[in-house]
This record gives C-alpha cells, structure tokens and sequence, in this order.
C-alpha cells in the first residue's frame, strides 16, 4: 500500500540536496518523490483539504533528481533527493514523497 506526505519548502533556488526521515522508508523501499511551485493560502476555514494552498504552474522549471532511499541497520529511515528550482528568485515549492510496498528482490546485472 503506498502511503504520501507533502512538505511546503519555503524560499527555494538552485539545487538543494533535501533529505526526509520517516519511518515509512527504509533501503527496500521504492519511493516517488514529485514537485512543483506552490502558493501557499494559510488561511480559510478547518477541516478542508490537507495541502493549504495550490500548485502554481508557472515558467520556472521545477523538478526533482538522485532519488535515494535509506534505513538499515541504526540509520533512520528516509529519503535523500536534489530539488531543482531555476528561477531568478526563490520560489515555494511543495514536494510529496510518496512510499511504496518494499521491493521483493534485489538483483545484479
């Protein structure tokens, strides 16, 4: 079963190596991990959506690579990516990180 979360960056320009822990994630586990630029919207009334705010498509390119996953042994569970943001200024951007079933083999080619 896939299981998502969603993390509101603020202020975001150039390539920027993220990492999230979540015990969700361990080495086996595949994970997706998308973004766009975002307007956020603080405001407004309880118990809507969860994501305050809305992607916002606009001209900067905004986009995600080197996903690598982590957990075994005692390191903690999560994910390490690069967060390309090419724009002049520094943008918001929201990036969900969505966990897959871990993988049933592991195989050399």
């Amino acid at each position: 079963m896939a299981r998502s979360i969603r993390i509101l960056y603020r202020s975001q320009k150039g390539t920027i190596r993220k990492n999230w822990n979540w015990g969700a994630i361990n080495l086996d586990t595949p994970v997706i991990v998308t973004a766009a630029e975002f307007s956020p919207h603080f405001d407004g009334p309880f118990g809507g959506p969860k994501t305050l705010g809305r992607p916002l498509l606009g001209a900067a390119n905004v986009y995600v690579t080197n996903v690598g996953p982590h957990g075994a042994g005692g390191e903690a569970g999560g994910v390490e990516f690069l967060l390309h943001v090419d724009w002049d200024s520094p943008l918001d951007v929201v990036v969900t990180i969505t966990a897959l079933e871990d993988i049933e083999v592991f195989e050399q080619a």
